[in-house]
């Protein structure tokens, strides 16, 4: 079994905002592999539970708690598997250190200033976990910036790259986060 987990915020508000990439690539993902609703509520996680063809047993986990309480609610998800989260869990997120148009896989790390990654970091009480970064850029605040949605001339770019986090996810199922991180590692897009 392998988990892969979004992080976002709940809510129609923040659907589109830069810190949301998270959910909409478990979305995405959702959408290609044909499930449909948004999976069962489970301790403040969604979870879609998918024996996929090709990858086996997947579940897709959005924590439905704030991004800074993204922790627990898959900590709760994580208890139903036997996964071991050093090499079976790929958390994607948003990275304001990374411009629109750019995604990065790695193994382990640091929070690196992500109020997300730092609650999960801790939750979990380890920091060895596959991460997918999805490029939002910087601008202005921190906050404001991450909580806003794409400008109009950015859209289309933040939905390909959506698309590219969902191809990489695809990879690493099925070649592990090596071979994710050597395909898409360095790409970029504008």
């Amino acid at each position: 079994m392998k988990v892969v987990c979004g992080l976002g915020n709940p809510g129609e508000r923040y659907r589109f905002t830069r810190h949301n990439v998270g959910f909409r690539v478990v979305d995405l993902l959702s959408d290609r592999w044909g499930l449909t609703g948004e999976g069962r509520l489970s301790d403040g996680a969604a979870v879609l539970d998918h024996r996929h063809p090709e990858h086996g047993r997947v579940l897709l986990v959005k924590p439905m708690r704030y991004m800074n309480r993204s922790g627990g609610p898959l900590r709760a998800a994580l208890r139903q598997t036997d996964v071991d989260v050093a090499t079976e869990l790929l958390l994607v997120t948003d990275d304001i250190d990374l411009p629109l148009g750019r995604v990065r896989l790695r193994r382990g790390g640091s929070a690196g200033g992500h109020n997300g990654l730092r609650d999960v970091i801790a939750t979990l009480g380890t920091d060895e976990f596959n991460r997918l970064r999805i490029g939002v850029g910087r601008a202005g605040d921190a906050v404001s910036h991450v909580l806003a949605t794409f400008r109009p001339d950015e859209r289309d770019l933040a939905t390909e790259m959506v698309a590219v986090g969902a191809d990489a996810v695809g990879t690493w199922l099925r070649l592990g986060i090596e071979g994710a991180m050597n395909e898409f590692n360095g790409l970029e897009r504008e």
